[in-house]
């Protein structure tokens, strides 16, 4: 497709109104946006709640951040903010919120659509539109909007930089985010405690991060009680879970957002993966996947990363648990024995000895 005609240094804007992962999985987006145009302005808009995993990304000018659950006359306010300030706005998502800031933000607007009546309606009021496609990777899913933009993929992560973390060990050490979002992405306390034992019994610190949200604080405390771990859940903003990252061993966790940044810091990554289907939300390695994930693997690996699953017939379901709801247990992830974790972390330590 030709590439979208803009004014000399225009103003550009993405509408990125997800998750903290999903939006780290938008910057390979950003980047192919600066690479296209050196010369302009790149804003993203996103949650409050989400807008430190952008912190020091060097292709945004700057971020917008709107309330999770904006009231009406905040919903107002931004949008008299954002009308008609931008030359392209485009939309991550097919959604009705997303696709609307970016109509109200661009003179031009990019976006996804539904193939719907809704889809439609939107696919009027933008100046190019792609179709969502189900089985798509998320990041791939980002790249299809530069090419619908007519401008050149740049398959890149981008992690959150600032200041470095402090106090880390003089030796090599080992991360461990043992706190997803949500219940149904948990592993089991005890194939915690079992890895963190035998990480250190391979000469590892093993530091073990988490948010600073008290639930997950009294979770952590259950996991590592009488564990041998250094804890900096809490105290450690985005810039610096990815300084520590970056100069770590190795990284083990959940399917979360901080599994997805340890991928984009050149971390060797140890991903553990229960219902959601990695084809769609598989980390993305450094250098980006020749080969896509397969849907289920008891041990697969992509550049730096090895993607751990229990591969029951109903693997992976794409579902919030056994019990279809957020606090729901998975017993793909119940079964996990810590053996097969431990299994492709002895893999990590072969094929990158210090």
């Amino acid at each position: 497709m030709s590439r979208i005609a803009l004014a000399p240094h225009p103003r550009i804007l993405v509408v990125a109104l997800r998750r903290l992962g999903d939006v780290l999985l938008t910057t390979p987006l950003i980047r192919s946006l600066r690479r296209a145009w050196p010369e302009a302005t790149i804003e993203a808009l996103v949650f409050a709640d989400t807008a430190g995993i952008l912190a020091g990304n060097p292709d945004l000018n700057g971020v917008v951040a709107m309330p999770p659950r904006p009231g009406a006359g905040q919903g107002l306010m931004l949008a008299a903010k954002l009308w008609r300030r931008y030359d392209l706005a485009v939309s991550t998502q097919s959604g009705d919120r997303p696709s609307g800031f970016a109509v109200i933000a661009g003179r031009r607007r990019v976006g996804l659509i539904e193939a719907n009546v809704n889809g439609r309606v939107k696919r009027a009021l933008l100046d190019r539109s792609q179709t969502v496609e189900r089985g798509v990777h998320r990041v791939e899913e980002m790249l299809r909007l530069a090419d619908l933009l007519g401008i050149a993929r740049v398959p890149e992560l981008v992690a959150p930089r600032g200041a470095e973390a402090g106090g880390l060990p003089d030796g090599p050490y080992a991360v461990i985010h043992a706190a997803p979002m949500f219940r149904y992405k948990q592993w089991t306390m005890a194939g915690w405690r079992e890895l963190a034992a035998a990480l250190t019994a391979r000469g590892l610190t093993v530091i073990a991060t988490g948010g600073p949200g008290e639930s997950e604080r009294r979770y952590l405390d259950e996991v590592w009680s009488g564990a041998p771990v250094r804890r900096l859940d809490g105290r450690l903003d985005w810039p610096q879970l990815g300084s520590l990252l970056a100069k770590a061993r190795l990284y083990v966790g959940p399917d979360t957002s901080v599994t997805h940044l340890a991928a984009a810091s050149g971390c060797a990554t140890v991903a553990l993966y229960g219902p959601t289907d990695p084809r769609l939300w598989g980390p993305w390695p450094v250098g980006g996947l020749s080969t896509m994930w397969d849907a289920t693997g008891k041990i697969q690996q992509r550049g730096n990363v090895w993607l751990v699953q229990n591969a029951l017939p109903c693997t992976p379901c794409q579902l919030e648990g056994c019990e279809r709801r957020l606090d729901s247990h998975s017993a793909c992830l119940d079964e996990l024995p810590a053996a097969q974790v431990i299994k492709a972390v002895e893999q990590v330590l072969a094929t990158r000895a210090a």
